[in-house]
C-alpha cells in the first residue's frame, strides 16, 4: 500500500477518535457541575493542561471558564486539537482517499464535520449535553460503517492502528487528570464527591455499566484504575487497545504475533508485554500518575515508530501533539 494512502487512513481515524474522545473530556466535566460541586471554577484548566497545550490557551483566552475552555477545544479552528479542527482534517484525510475507503465512509465523515461546524456557526442550537452525545455517537457510526463497509485489508488495519492508539492515549490522559489534578483536595478522598468524580470518569468513557458488570459493586479507585489500564476484553482499556494495535501490525506485516524482528513490533511488543505482566499492586506501588506518563511516553513512541515505518515522511498531521 502507497505511504500516502496508509498515513492517511491512519490519520482519518486518528482524527475522528480524537474528536470523540475531547467531547467526553468535557462531558464529564458537564457532568460533575451538574452536581454543583466546591471548586466548580477549578474543574476547567486540567481539561486544557492535559492537551499540553495550557500556554496557547491562556494567551488567546485568559482566564479557563466554561465558555473558554469549550469554545477552545469544541470550535476554536485556529487550534489544530479542537473538535471542529480534527473533524476538519479527518474530512480532508478522507477526500484524499475517496477511490480506497467506502463511499458510506466518506459520507459519514463529511456529514459528521458538517453537524460539527454548523452547531459552531448556530452557537449552541442544542443543549451542550445533547451536542456532545451526537459527537461520540457520529464517532460510533463512522467506526461501525468503516467495519461493515470496507475490505478488511492493510488499510483498514491502519485505520484500526490509529484509532487505537488514539483511544488507549485517551484513556490514560482523562484517568491521569482524576487522579492527579482534578481532586479538589485530599479531604475529599473517600467522600461523596471522590465517588461521583470516579463514576462520571467512569461514563465519560463508556465503562460504567460494563465495570459494574464486571463485578465493580463499589466505586473503588484501585478497581477503576485497573479496569481501564489492564482489563483484557473492555474496548477502551489501554491493554485491549494496545493489544488490537500489535495484532493489526503483525496482519499488515504478514508476521506471527510474538514476532520482533523490527523497531516497531519490538517497541509495540515490549509494551504489550509489560501491559500482559503488569498488576494493578506493582502500578500504585511505584505511583499511578508516573505509569500513566510512562504509558503515554511508549505509546507516542508507537506512534513515532509507525510513522517512520511506514509512511516515510513527516506529514501535517504527525507534526500535531497527540
Amino acid at each position: 500500500m502507497l505511504s500516502r494512502v496508509a498515513d492517511s487512513i491512519y490519520w482519518l481515524n486518528r482524527y475522528v477518535e480524537r474528536a470523540e474522545n475531547i467531547a467526553r473530556f468535557i462531558d464529564v466535566n458537564l457532568m460533575l457541575l451538574l452536581d454543583a460541586l466546591p471548586d466548580a471554577a477549578q474543574q476547567w484548566e486540567p481539561l486544557v493542561l492535559t492537551t499540553g497545550d495550557l500556554p496557547l490557551f491562556q494567551e488567546r483566552y485568559g482566564e479557563a471558564t466554561a465558555d473558554n475552555v469549550i469554545r477552545f477545544l469544541t470550535f476554536d479552528t485556529s487550534y489544530p486539537n479542537s473538535i471542529l479542527s480534527c473533524l476538519r482534517s479527518a474530512r480532508e484525510n478522507a477526500r484524499s482517499v475517496r477511490e480506497i475507503i467506502s463511499s458510506e465512509m466518506w459520507e459519514q465523515v463529511n456529514a459528521f464535520y458538517l453537524m460539527v461546524n454548523e452547531a459552531d456557526q448556530s452557537r449552541y442550537v442544542m443543549e451542550l449535553s445533547d451536542f456532545f452525545h451526537q459527537v461520540k455517537l457520529s464517532s460510533h457510526l463512522f467506526a461501525g460503517v468503516m467495519d461493515a463497509t470496507m475490505t478488511h485489508n492493510e488499510g483498514w488495519h491502519f485505520g484500526q492502528i490509529g484509532r487505537r492508539l488514539e483511544r488507549a492515549d485517551k484513556t490514560a490522559r482523562i484517568l491521569d487528570v482524576k487522579y492527579f489534578i482534578l481532586l479538589p483536595s485530599l479531604r475529599y478522598v473517600g467522600s461523596m464527591l471522590d465517588n461521583i468524580q470516579w463514576m462520571a470518569l467512569l461514563k465519560s468513557a463508556s465503562a460504567y455499566e460494563m465495570y459494574r458488570k464486571r463485578g465493580g459493586h463499589r466505586l473503588c479507585p484501585t478497581a477503576i484504575a485497573e479496569f481501564l489500564i489492564l482489563d483484557p476484553e473492555f474496548p477502551r482499556s489501554i491493554r485491549f487497545c494496545v493489544t488490537q494495535v500489535e495484532r493489526s501490525l503483525h496482519e499488515i506485516m504478514g508476521t506471527p504475533i510474538g514476532t520482533w524482528s523490527t523497531t516497531i513490533e519490538r517497541t509495540l511488543g515490549k509494551l504489550r508485554t509489560d501491559l500482559d505482566y503488569l498488576t494493578i499492586e506493582d502500578i500504585i506501588q511505584s505511583g499511578l500518575h508516573e505509569n500513566l506518563d510512562d504509558l503515554q511516553l511508549r505509546m507516542n513512541l508507537v506512534g513515532g515508530a509507525i510513522g517512520e515505518t511506514f509512511f516515510a515522511f513527516e506529514s501535517p498531521s504527525m507534526a500535531i501533539s497527540a
